[in-house]
């Protein structure tokens, strides 16, 4: 087991690889357009740990005061993403991540810690089941079946903004929120614009660009969001056969 983990610098960004996808020699643009919006976040307290290995082992979590997430609260942290692939599940690395995220919450003075789930785990998501092991707990809820959830230090819980209630929009067109905060958005996004200029679905994809269009999105958000004929979907990043069979329903 390799205990060496890694915190991602404004110095280091530039030379380490982003284990959500493995770098490879050839350019991805995905990775350049994440390192870029990583680049910025970092000097706000932004943090991506990894382990030292080339594998997909890290978490990824910001003051909820600045994550582009519609979600509002007080001296939280808001954890975007844990993920642990293939051969490095299940040796504690899920674990030591975890606490370290926590124990990181507690020296800085933070009243907890909080993510997105769903009463159904959904795809893209970090594992609720798990948090709930280190104690988080349901603190609010949409009408859609998703979930905020939190580790309270000192009784205080954060909200979904009432924005991210409302699941509607007036355009009954494929609306398509996105953000560069994960590196497999840039050529979904592309894959998804070129099928619907191909085959003339009428769409439109809004890049969210910064924290105040982040903060008033009206639904629940983690780095992408869908809505189709004024109705949200899902925040789960999507494909073209995805597309094609909602299109199609």
């Amino acid at each position: 087991m390799c205990d060496e983990f890694v915190n991602l610098t404004v110095e280091n960004l530039a030379n380490e690889h982003l284990c959500c996808i493995i770098r490879t020699r050839k350019l991805h643009q995905g990775i350049e357009a994440k390192k870029q919006w990583i680049s910025e976040r970092l000097r706000e307290g932004h943090t991506f740990r990894k382990l030292n290995v080339k594998g997909t082992v890290f978490i990824e979590y910001a003051p909820l005061e600045t994550a582009w997430v519609p979600i509002t609260g007080d001296n939280y942290y808001y954890i975007y993403c844990l993920w642990v692939l293939g051969d490095y599940k299940g040796k504690g690395y899920a674990k030591s991540l975890m606490e370290y995220c926590v124990e990181d919450a507690k020296k800085n003075g933070k009243s907890g810690v909080c993510m997105l789930g769903a009463k159904k785990q959904k795809a893209w998501l970090s594992d609720q089941s798990f948090a709930k092991k280190f104690g988080f707990e349901v603190v609010d809820t949409t009408d859609n079946g998703y979930e905020l959830l939190a580790l309270s230090f000192d009784g205080t819980t954060p909200v979904f903004k009432q924005n991210a209630k409302s699941c509607e929009i007036e355009s009954e067109e494929l609306t398509i929120y996105y953000d560069m905060q994960c590196p497999f958005i840039y050529q979904n996004i592309e894959r998804l614009r070129d099928y619907c200029t191909t085959h003339d679905v009428p769409a439109s994809f809004i890049q969210i660009d910064t924290l105040q269009k982040a903060k008033e999105l009206p639904c629940v958000f983690n780095n992408f969001a869908l809505f189709y004929k004024g109705k949200f979907e899902t925040v789960n990043l999507i494909d073209v056969a995805y597309l094609k069979k909602m299109l199609n329903k």
